[in-house]
């Protein structure tokens, strides 16, 4: 697997979390498994393999500690995950997991409807997790990130507001994150605003506390986002296989990026992800027999490698 000096860019699979909690039908576990072990023989560094949440909430990651638990195994691979609250980061912590991405909507109303929190009680939990991580041992911290959802704009509040988006980011710097990202939690996203919020939330909580976005492709501009934040320095972009996923709690928010397209883009402009694109492509195959009910997407895998590419 490439290290870290290897690549440009950062191609972080969230697919096994955000891909599969928005579909009904229930992956089984050897099939997510074959899926994490597929991506990280294709170079993939970085996979978000599940969330702990209640599995009466989403019965469809109820298995993640043992997702965690295996893909711990797999030599050089990060292991990402989602938190809601404290006691799904004591779970996550528990189960080993790499990195841990507390969600918190920008938009009030959009976390009351994912989390069923008020900012003040998410920062909170954020004040929490932030005391549990810098209590344990220096090598056992896992990376602690806030996820800034619906950063762009809210499909249940509208426009967002620069003060409010810069509020909460600085609040959860202060609550101990390690970073934060950008999240088009609802497909609202423009090139230009991608740019100048990249720009704002830095001048904030500084460069290096912002690398990653999380877009979606609900409108048709994912890729051309994830182009406007390479060329504000962004380092890392989360994609889904075969472009599963969206927000269960915000209406018409369908769509992540498609890996497989985001990773030919990437190697295709001269830029390392350290992933192979056909050994990437012939994973769909796991998904296609796992959950044979849910569309595919993605262009490249539909026109197939152009002559020549390597």
């Amino acid at each position: 697997m490439t290290t870290a000096t290897d690549i440009d860019i950062l191609v972080s699979e969230v697919g096994p979390r955000d891909g599969l909690q928005s579909i009904t039908p229930i992956m089984p576990l050897e099939a997510k498994k074959a899926w994490i072990t597929a991506e990280a023989a294709a170079g993939v560094r970085e996979i978000e393999v599940g969330s702990f949440v209640p599995a009466s909430l989403l019965p469809q990651l109820a298995d993640t500690a043992e997702v965690v638990a295996f893909a711990r195994t797999i030599p050089g691979l990060t292991v990402a995950v989602l938190v809601p609250n404290l006691r799904g980061a004591q779970a996550a912590v528990q189960a080993g997991a790499h990195k841990i991405t507390l969600p918190v909507s920008i938009s009030e109303t959009h976390s009351l409807k994912n989390l069923r929190r008020t900012h003040a009680q998410v920062l909170q939990e954020a004040r929490e997790i932030g005391a549990l991580i810098a209590s344990l041992p220096a090598e056992q911290r896992p990376s602690f990130e806030g996820g800034l959802s619906t950063a762009f704009g809210c499909t249940l509040e509208g426009p967002i507001a620069d003060s409010k988006l810069l509020e909460i980011a600085e609040a959860l710097m202060e609550a101990g994150c390690d970073e934060v990202g950008l999240s088009d939690t609802t497909g609202y996203a423009n090139p230009a605003q991608v740019k100048r919020l990249v720009r704002l939330v830095r001048g904030v909580v500084g460069d290096h506390a912002l690398s990653g976005l999380h877009l979606h492709n609900t409108r048709g501009l994912g890729l051309a986002n994830a182009l406007a934040g390479l060329e504000v320095g962004i380092t890392t972009l989360d994609a889904s296989l075969a472009g599963l996923g969206g927000c269960p709690f915000a209406p018409g928010a369908s769509g992540n990026i498609v890996t497989e397209d985001l990773v030919f883009m990437l190697e295709a402009m001269g830029l390392r992800t350290g992933i192979d694109v056909e050994a990437l492509l012939a994973v769909r195959g796991i998904l296609a027999d796992a959950v044979p009910s849910e569309p595919l997407y993605g262009f490249t895998p539909d026109a197939g490698l152009p002559l020549g590419f390597a």
